[in-house]
């Protein structure tokens, strides 16, 4: 009856749905919610750092009815971002509304798409591999499963990571290199796998060309479906959604430095190299998310089975009031700064180098 609360993190697509039915103010309910709602929410709530008992871990790490939470993303997503494209190609709306609404698609293609893609790319079987590889389609961030999964996860909390954001780096600059450098990374790592491999670059093995072709397919299918105008939503909702993703990539790992042993190798990633957060809407909202700390510790783990631990560096705030603050770069690093490890800043580092 616990995993109860995952249910609430349909509110996302709901609250666009609803939003679709008005004209006006409604077309920013989904941003409303996520970003004023939620962290008000978050500072009367109390965090929740217990974990939960062994015995409910040999249970849920079976095939558990709240895996089917996760695929039912599936046409929740997709059947967003129809309804949006329906909704503003077929009737005349403000710019205001139509800010709105993309906007609101982009919020539910990050959080209920990425996130959950996210999530089911660290899965062992095919089919849920496929689902997040599907999810990821909207956002026209398909080259995230390869780059997050065999880049990120090797250099999390290093400087040759591009998903990690560092201290004193402004989001604003990070959204640039990060996104750049994620997909030049993967097409890197796809052609270091084909000559792994010994395949060719026109192959069924290349997965970056193939997501290449079909994200061309779904901005064409948008275009003759809804002309012009519908391409240009979907392309805008996707990048919207990419962008949501990559403030939470820069929040996740601020300022956090793994460092070299004397082989030359970095030390292995642990619970104090990603932030954590307990708050209770934030966790649920984002699928545990928040609980990333326990994530990169053992990346295969379920989301309703991370760990909270007492090491991992604990954000004051959770994931929605934390991506709303580092909008504002110089508030950001005054909240943020001191609580990066003494060890970790750019000062500390430059002594022992």
């Amino acid at each position: 009856m616990k995993d109860l609360k995952y249910f609430t993190a349909y509110a996302i697509p709901l609250c666009a749905f609803i939003g679709l039915q008005y004209d006006g103010i409604w077309a920013y309910l989904t941003p409303i919610y996520a970003f004023a709602i939620v962290p008000v929410l978050e500072l009367i709530f109390p965090v929740q750092e217990h974990n939960i008992e062994a015995e409910e871990v040999a249970v849920k790490s079976r095939l558990h009815w709240t895996d089917f939470l996760l695929y039912l993303n599936v046409p929740i997503v997709f059947g967003i971002v129809w309804l949006t494209l329906v909704r503003l190609t077929s009737s005349a709306h403000s710019t205001a509304e139509i800010i709105g609404y993309i906007f609101s698609a982009g919020i539910v293609i990050g959080s209920n798409g990425i996130n959950v893609a996210h999530e089911l790319g660290h899965r062992k079987t095919k089919i849920e591999q496929f689902l997040g590889k599907l999810l990821l389609l909207p956002a026209l961030y398909q080259h995230f499963y390869v780059e997050h999964n065999f880049g990120h996860h090797l250099k999390a909390a290093t400087p040759e990571d591009p998903a990690t954001s560092r201290y004193n780096q402004s989001l604003y600059h990070f959204w640039y290199t990060s996104m750049t450098r994620q997909y030049t990374g993967a097409w890197k790592i796809q052609m270091d796998l084909l000559k792994r491999d010994n395949a060719a670059f026109i192959s069924i093995q290349n997965d970056m060309l193939w997501y290449t072709v079909f994200q061309a397919l779904y901005l064409l299918s948008a275009f003759l479906v809804f002309g012009s105008f519908g391409l240009l939503i979907a392309f805008t909702a996707g990048f919207a959604g990419a962008v949501l993703l990559e403030t939470i990539n820069y929040i996740e790992h601020y300022g956090l430095l793994r460092f070299k042993r004397e082989s030359g190798r970095y030390e292995r990633v642990s619970e104090k190299h990603s932030w954590n957060s307990n708050h209770v809407f934030g966790r649920i909202m984002l699928y545990e998310l928040t609980r990333h700390s326990d994530h990169h510790y053992r990346a295969s783990k379920k989301y309703q089975l991370l760990d909270y631990h007492d090491v991992s560096p604990q954000l004051p705030y959770g994931y929605p009031t934390s991506m709303v603050l580092s909008l504002f770069p110089p508030l950001w690093f005054k909240i943020m700064n001191k609580r990066v490890p003494a060890e970790m800043r750019p000062q500390a580092v430059s002594k022992t180098a």
